[in-house]
């Protein structure tokens, strides 16, 4: 990471999705913007070896370990990037995955911009497809998906502040790709049969996916609540539903 000699002082914020967790996969303008950087405010998902190349003036905080006092979560995140820029600091929010898939980057660029606050997005590579392909899986395939869906699965099914449609998902042919679903996915796929989709439908769970910690299990939507807790399967994780999960990667190079 080479910092340019001469930057533009100022407040400035860059929200930068960082990728699915390998570093090698971060954007070339997000890894620019990251050695730019005096402050960097950094999810515990995405490129974290990126930050051990910082130099050592570069203060780099754990947006987990923020204080929230009483503040939410979000709030104090916010704050932190507010007051840091206001101090004069080129200030990075290094996201996982994409700043806006699932990840909370329109409340902060909300939150940028009411406090006059220049805020550059820089879009990362999704989880959601990076770490199905890592693991040799095409969430789309000719004859076999022309379609596939990105659902968030914290929120379970019969919960009333879900927003999902799991009803019309379970009719849909294509894939379909959960994240954040691990504690939730048996209750999911539960759901998904219930309403029609075939209980022996092939299922993938990716764990740390792009990584050297990555592994995958496989299981059917019938099976895939009892096989992710007998294998011990941890966040984060990517879950693929759909024919794709049978097709052999290297069969199709």
């Amino acid at each position: 990471l080479a910092a340019p000699r001469h930057r533009t002082r100022g407040p400035r914020v860059a929200l930068v999705g960082g990728g699915p967790g390998d570093p090698d996969l971060i954007t070339v303008r997000g890894r620019r913007l990251l050695a730019e950087a005096d402050v960097v405010v950094a999810d515990r998902l995405g490129p974290r070896d990126l930050l051990d190349e910082l130099p050592p003036h570069v203060e780099v905080i754990d947006a987990a370990k923020i204080p929230y006092g009483r503040f939410m979560a979000q709030e104090a995140i916010n704050n932190a990037l507010i007051e840091h820029a206001r101090a004069g600091k080129s200030v990075v929010r290094l996201k996982g995955g994409d700043p806006f898939v699932f990840g909370r980057g329109m409340e902060e660029a909300e939150a940028l911009a009411e406090a006059g606050i220049p805020c550059t997005v820089v879009p990362g590579v999704s989880s959601s497809i990076s770490v199905p392909g890592a693991a040799g899986i095409p969430v789309t395939h000719r004859g076999v998906a022309h379609e596939f869906t990105v659902v968030s699965g914290h929120v379970a099914p019969d919960d009333p502040s879900s927003l999902v449609d799991w009803a019309a998902l379970a009719r849909l042919r294509g894939t379909l790709v959960l994240l954040m679903a691990v504690e939730k996915i048996g209750a999911i796929a539960a759901t998904l049969v219930a309403h029609g989709r075939a209980a022996d439908t092939p299922v993938a769970v990716v764990q740390e996916g792009t990584t050297a910690a990555q592994r995958r299990v496989d299981a059917t939507l019938a099976t895939v609540g009892e096989r992710a807790a007998a294998e011990g399967v941890r966040p984060p994780a990517v879950v693929v539903i759909g024919d794709v999960v049978a097709l052999s990667a290297r069969d199709h190079r």
